[in-house]
């Protein structure tokens, strides 16, 4: 978990790669920018007095040297967290363009000194733990201990499995999600192991070197609200990436739902015997930049304790343009 820096910190913006941006020049391949950021307080779950730390989410990029370039000027403009989806197909109808997340925060890795990295959210089922173990622990070192793993079933799933033979059964993806975790938790602590599940088998293996974040890199596992499955999931790691109704729009979050949600939570940490444990709770929505948007929109949600606030484009054209986007990260992320 990040450490705390002052104030909030916006994180997950999503980037459509659909257009140039026409401010990098007309032969640039500078990306247009799409949906998401998020803004968060420090570890612990408790929002720091002042100022602080920021991250966003991308989807998809025609090159790693864009990628590098976006996570360069996420940094420069005071961002502390570049997150990238991680679909091999997405909405099939939309015909989305899509590079590999992982060559992508490798990029981003070099490119940037301060920010974290990461995906949100990577289908743990849809990967083999072993590759995916070497993969983010490669990452964590390479970035100086700055990954952050965002994880869950995957959506749609009939597009992400079942377009390649895969299962679209939810319960054995369930199964093999929570497995996959296990195992990813096991093989990063650089000591022998040896499970078997009913989806993953490991057999006396040790692998090294460790991520540089202990005991694990960071685990925030999203899921729709209100179903209980996947929050309930989210509370044995260490964040939750909440998807609340109304997402589509951008519009502000229900107050009374995400009080429901935090509570829910929160006992489910404690009758896991995690209750005293850093833990972040991500939501979001979509707000007007300056201070008037953290003491409106984020403010009330800090204090329900919310960590994380989640800025979105509404679904729409906006996704599809760079100059909205590119402008909201100029303006830096909310405060309260």
């Amino acid at each position: 978990m990040a450490p705390a820096g002052c104030g909030l910190r916006l994180s997950k913006w999503a980037i459509s790669y659909l257009d140039r941006c026409p401010d990098v020049g007309p032969d640039s391949q500078m990306p247009c920018l799409a949906s998401s950021g998020f803004v968060g307080a420090g570890p612990g779950g408790k929002m720091p007095p002042c100022g602080t730390r920021s991250t966003f989410r991308l989807r998809g990029v025609r090159g790693a040297g864009v990628f590098a370039e976006v996570a360069r000027r996420a940094e420069e403009a005071g961002w502390d967290a570049l997150l990238v989806w991680d679909s091999v197909v997405g909405e099939k109808d939309l015909r989305w363009e899509i590079a590999d997340p992982w060559i992508l925060l490798a990029a981003a890795a070099l490119a940037t000194s301060r920010i974290r990295l990461g995906t949100a959210i990577t289908p743990v089922a849809r990967r083999r733990p072993s590759k995916l173990a070497r993969e983010v622990t490669t990452l964590d070192r390479l970035t100086g201990g700055r990954m952050i793993l965002g994880a869950g079933l995957g959506d749609p799933v009939d597009g992400e499995y079942g377009s390649f033979g895969d299962t679209t059964d939810t319960k054995v993806l369930a199964e093999r999600l929570d497995e996959g975790l296990h195992a990813l938790d096991l093989l990063w602590s650089g000591e022998p192991v040896t499970y078997r599940g009913n989806q993953i088998t490991i057999n006396d293996v040790v692998f090294r070197p460790v991520p540089m974040q202990r005991p694990r890199v960071p685990i925030w596992v999203g899921g729709f609200w209100p179903n209980k499955a996947p929050i309930r999931r989210a509370a044995r790691w260490d964040g939750a990436i909440p998807v609340m109704a109304g997402w589509e729009s951008g519009g502000p979050p229900n107050l009374s739902e995400v009080q429901v949600l935090v509570t829910f939570l929160r006992g489910c940490r404690a009758e896991s015997g995690l209750a005293g444990r850093p833990f972040d709770i991500v939501i979001g929505g979509t707000s007007p930049a300056g201070p008037a948007a953290g003491r409106d929109h984020v403010g009330p949600l800090a204090d329900l304790g919310i960590t994380w606030w989640d800025e979105r484009m509404p679904w729409g054209d906006d996704m599809g343009r760079a100059e909205p986007i590119l402008r909201r990260i100029e303006q830096g992320p909310p405060r309260i």
